[in-house]
């Protein structure tokens, strides 16, 4: 993918399943919500690996190990082994092996997921900042993580320990709607110490590095629903992406993105995985997809009818092109009502 400023989405003439290797999924919102599939997913993502394309999954979610994942996947109907699955517990880990002695004491704030992670690096987790740890690494410990795990992480932080995150995620996709993510937690430590931690996850080259040496993808395709993570590390890692809407961005989001959080595909759900992308065309002052046709002046406007997604993606083009380099302001609340998003 290019790093010049998009404009508008891109269309694909065959699907997306054929056009790259390897589809690298992230999974709250996108494959599931609150533990139960999304709608379209499990059947989605088995035509996908029928016709060749590798699956892998990427998460900044450390909680869980890639073990327990994979077991959770293959429950809902996806089979998937150990190896598909990649955590931002497994970029962090790599981090810090690569700044502190084999065998090092690294203090852990978060989830077994951590743990499994800094033991496959050869590092020792400990409980307590007076365990003598050289690192503190804070990870997704869940909704129970208690209040006195981030005052362990400050002490350490405080006396000059080096701390690492696995991800600053401010909120997490839940089957009862959003919950406040590692972000959330870091931000106590971060308050409390004034300290910033060095941080592994998506969108920073870590995770994605650590996505590469683990699936080996050649041209692989960013899948995600959340604009400042997912979307944002394909353009620095350098990918296509594709957006799907059943996670945390709706519609007037995706107008306001800036170009670095501009997928180049956009699609309702798994299934823009099994078919092509429809073209964008300039048409006069608009764009046309499909049936739909947009343009910007003081704001958005739209005319025509036919696949509500097809006036979502003229209408990115119209704020993308009128935004520049920057996010679209302007009113496109009465298009999208049209639309109904």
């Amino acid at each position: 993918m290019s790093r010049s400023v998009r404009t508008r989405p891109e269309g694909s003439g065959q699907p997306l399943s054929e056009a790259y290797d390897t589809a690298l999924l992230d999974l709250d919102g996108v494959v599931y919500a609150g533990g139960n599939a999304i709608a379209h997913a499990v059947g989605s993502l088995e035509r996908a690996r029928a016709g060749g394309m590798h699956l892998a999954y990427v998460t900044n979610n450390a909680l869980r190990t890639p073990d327990v994942v994979a077991e959770h996947l293959t429950e809902l109907g996806i089979p998937t082994g150990a190896d598909d699955v990649i955590t931002s517990a497994q970029a962090v880990a790599r981090l810090i092996s690569e700044q502190v002695p084999a065998g090092a004491r690294v203090l852990v704030i978060g989830g077994e997921g951590l743990r499994v992670a800094l033991r496959e690096r050869g590092l020792t987790p400990v409980e307590s900042a007076d365990d003598e740890p050289v690192a503190v690494v804070q990870g997704y410990g869940g909704p129970e993580m208690p209040w006195g795990r981030f005052a362990e992480a400050s002490y350490a932080v405080a006396r000059g320990v080096p701390w690492f995150a696995s991800n600053t995620d401010l909120t997490i996709p839940s089957g009862r709607g959003i919950a406040p993510g590692n972000g959330a937690a870091v931000e106590v430590v971060r308050i409390a110490t004034g300290a910033e931690p060095q941080v592994a996850g998506k969108p920073l080259p870590p995770m994605h590095r650590e996505t590469i040496l683990r699936t080996g993808a050649e041209r692989p395709l960013v899948v995600g629903d959340r604009l400042d993570t997912d979307i944002e590390g394909a353009f620095n890692g350098g990918v296509d992406s594709l957006l799907v809407l059943t996670g945390v961005t709706d519609g007037p989001r995706l107008l306001a993105a800036p170009p670095r959080h501009r997928p180049t595909y956009v699609d309702a759900d798994l299934r823009g995985l099994l078919t092509g992308q429809p073209e964008i065309t300039r048409e006069g002052e608009g764009f046309r997809c499909g049936g739909w046709t947009a343009s910007a002046a003081d704001r958005l406007e739209l005319e025509g009818d036919g696949e509500a997604l097809d006036g979502l993606r003229a209408l990115c083009a119209a704020a993308w092109t009128a935004a520049g380099d920057g996010s679209c302001e302007l009113d496109g609340e009465k298009a999208l009502a049209r639309l109904g998003l």
